[in-house]
């Protein structure tokens, strides 16, 4: 049985290392969007075209899964293997990466959107198999806290990429020193990422990943049952209203960061070529909340568990520091974000590991805080708004893990409209960016579109706990063992 677990643990963490480069790639783009939107003069909302480029392809990309698995007579998934499928996402996403040498070599908006389409393409089925795996790959109700340790992943390479995107582009940059814009120099970082895919589809090819899931409740179906059978993954009301809360989730989170360099730019002074560091605490922040809440992952004792809630979220903000501290920025700023991390602390800890009750409060501390970056100024504004990316930290795990509750075999349909609705990413920091213009509602006010995404979020936590438990599954009764 130990060796069964260890088994089980390595395959784990080899699923989740295709985690990272989803982040690395997503969170460069905010520094992507204010670099081409100055050097080929944008509007915001153009600059934004390269979030939906890259989020809508993943639409694109299960709507080619679906209507290929639908004309074949088959699941694509089931046939060639789960690990084989992120294998080929992970080739897709590399042939991307190739269109960012013409592109940075001719400053081509065209081309470069073209590349993160192909990325985002890949990202897609990764995603649809990567996902419903962590799930599954231990005790079903401790899926949602797998997938905040797989997003903790995740947030490493949203933390470091930035970094080194703008590190690429400006060089090394000192304190109070500035750096002109050289797009030509983007194409190394993504070559080098684009060899890295190959890389990991290699290793995933011959890694002890399953092939197959048959139900999410496969190991334990006496502790969470499957809801009784339907004729299709939209008949679940849970999956549908998911489907609108990833939508609007993944939305608020990448408009939240995507229009932060430009508000920086108005309102906090600090030009593009400094903002990267701001960014990185964004992303940084939803691997602070994913540590946190990754904890209750592991089988430990209360004692630790609890020393744990509040070491883990210091500790990645660490990691957090010490990133920058290498890239030479200085971080006398952001030291009193550790007095922000408690406010995380103590909605984790109140959440008890529900990722229904955890949804709702979550939902609450994210319209707080975009509230008051709308009714303060200077810097103030400026953490209020980074400080969403804390509450967005684990409402990916939470939506999707309560999304899929009690599907059954329509887990896998299930996941890839779930991986549908990332398209939300691109459309609503379009929307944010169409609004920003000073004849409309402003940047900073444009964060009103946040505050509605969030609420949608908030109503879906208190809908889909009384939806699941006319199904017979209650998340309720063994909320105790998570924080």
């Amino acid at each position: 049985m130990e060796n069964l677990n260890q088994t089980k643990q390595s395959a784990l963490f080899t699923l989740i290392s295709v985690f990272f480069f989803w982040g690395f790639v997503a969170a460069s783009n905010d520094i992507l969007i204010p670099v081409f939107k100055e050097k080929l003069n944008l509007e915001q909302w153009q600059a934004q075209l390269i979030s939906v480029a890259f989020y809508v392809a993943y639409t694109v990309g299960s709507i080619i899964y679906y209507l290929i698995s639908k004309t074949s007579g088959g699941d694509i998934l089931n046939r060639i293997g789960y690990k084989n499928g992120i294998a080929l996402g992970l080739v897709i996403s590399a042939i991307g990466t190739l269109l960012f040498y013409p592109a940075a070599q001719t400053a081509s908006f065209p081309l470069m959107i073209s590349g993160l389409f192909i990325v985002g393409l890949g990202f897609s089925l990764q995603q649809t198999a990567a996902n419903p795996l962590a799930i599954v790959m231990g005790d079903p109700r401790k899926g949602s806290q797998r997938l905040s340790l797989a997003g903790g992943v995740n947030n490493v390479g949203t933390t470091i990429g930035p970094i080194l995107i703008s590190f690429a582009i400006f060089g090394s940059i000192a304190a109070g020193g500035t750096s002109v814009a050289s797009i030509e120099s983007i194409k190394t970082p993504y070559l080098i990422l684009g060899a890295a895919f190959i890389v990991v589809a290699v290793i995933f090819k011959f890694s002890s990943i399953p092939d197959k899931i048959h139900s999410v409740n496969d190991d334990a179906p006496s502790e969470i049952p499957v809801a009784a059978e339907r004729s299709s993954a939209l008949k679940y009301p849970q999956l549908w209203l998911g489907m609108i809360g990833i939508f609007v989730y993944v939305g608020v989170e990448v408009s939240t960061a995507s229009n932060l360099p430009e508000f920086m730019k108005q309102h906090a002074g600090v030009s593009t070529d400094h903002v990267s560091p701001y960014v990185s605490l964004f992303w940084a922040s939803l691997m602070i909340g994913r540590w946190t809440s990754s904890v209750g992952a592991f089988n430990l004792k209360g004692g630790i568990k609890t020393v744990l809630s509040f070491l883990m979220p210091y500790i990645a903000f660490g990691v957090f520091l010490l990133v920058n501290k290498i890239a030479s920025h200085d971080l006398t700023p952001f030291y009193i974000y550790v007095f922000v991390i408690v406010a995380l602390i103590i909605a984790d800890i109140l959440s008890k590991g529900n990722p229904a009750r955890q949804l709702l409060i979550y939902s609450g501390c994210g319209i707080a805080a975009l509230f008051i970056g709308m009714f303060s100024s200077g810097m103030v504004s400026v953490y209020a708004f980074i400080s969403v990316g804390l509450f967005c930290s684990t409402l990916w795990p939470c939506i999707f893990t309560l999304a899929i509750a009690g599907l059954g075999k329509h887990t896998n349909e299930g996941s890839g409209f779930l991986i549908m609705m990332i398209m939300g990413g691109g459309l609503v920091s379009w929307l944010q960016g169409a609004l920003a213009s000073d004849n409309l509602l402003g940047i900073q006010w444009s964060y009103l579109v946040g505050v509605a995404c969030f609420v949608y979020l908030a109503f879906y936590a208190w809908k889909v706990s009384s939806i699941l438990k006319s199904q017979g599954i209650d998340y309720e009764t063994k909320a105790g063992s998570g924080h």
